[in-house]
């Protein structure tokens, strides 16, 4: 099934009622094919990438107008779901736009961020530094792992201090990523779950609704969630 991606607008078909958008925001290199980001997007309505561009040679203010583009033309509340330096595109956009609590984002999950500064393990990170000092305007959830090679396990908490993050802990799942062979990463979804409003519906287009709490057949990773 091909992979949705959004530049300047929503994905044709959408939906037009206020149902949120979940937009997966990849990092580096992008996402391929065994990432949950991609996972997310074949098998969720209404869940969609924002194509970036520049994948492999990032610029951060870029980045940061592209994803301003696609959440200024969805037609409803928005929830991003960003992994690696993603995550820092999203810290950005909300520093530059400072958007208030009633913007069009509702919620985001900010999974891996990797550090930007003095570890940087890519020198095309640094780019993106120094990390945004400012708390996001809107419900976040800062995900990390506990072996994470971009950015250690304390830094990580103390980032989602700064950014007025929920903070959640992953376990050894290194970049959480591909290569974290996660799946549809069923922890991930509980998480994204509580980001988003209630009275979802499906949008019926054959794929699964978004994850709701509850309906998550995973006991184990929503007490995790929990904590």
């Amino acid at each position: 099934m091909a992979t949705h991606t959004l530049l300047s607008g929503l994905p044709s078909g959408a939906n037009t009622d206020r149902e949120p958008l979940v937009l997966t925001v990849p990092g580096l290199n992008n996402s391929g094919p065994g990432h949950w980001q991609t996972i997310w997007e074949q098998e969720f309505d209404n869940c969609h990438r924002v194509d970036l561009g520049l994948w492999d040679d990032p610029h951060r203010n870029t980045w940061v107008n592209k994803l301003n583009l696609v959440i200024q033309r969805a037609d409803r509340p928005v929830v991003l779901a960003a992994h690696s330096l993603g995550c820092l595109a999203v810290a950005w956009w909300a520093e530059y736009e400072r958007p208030g609590r009633d913007g069009p984002v509702v919620g985001a999950l900010l999974v891996a961020p990797p550090d930007v500064e003095e570890r940087a393990l890519d020198r095309r990170l640094t780019r993106f530094a120094p990390f945004p000092p400012s708390e996001l305007p809107f419900p976040s959830i800062l995900v990390a792992s506990r072996n994470d090679p971009y950015l250690r396990f304390g830094a990580a908490r103390r980032l989602a201090t700064t950014w007025g993050s929920r903070f959640a802990d992953a376990g050894p799942a290194g970049h959480i990523n591909a290569e974290s062979d996660l799946g549809e990463w069923t922890f991930g979804q509980v998480l994204l779950s509580q980001l988003l409003p209630d009275g979802l519906r499906s949008a019926g287009t054959g794929k699964r609704p978004l994850p709701r709490l509850g309906s998550i057949g995973d006991g184990r990773a929503q007490r995790l969630a929990e904590r």
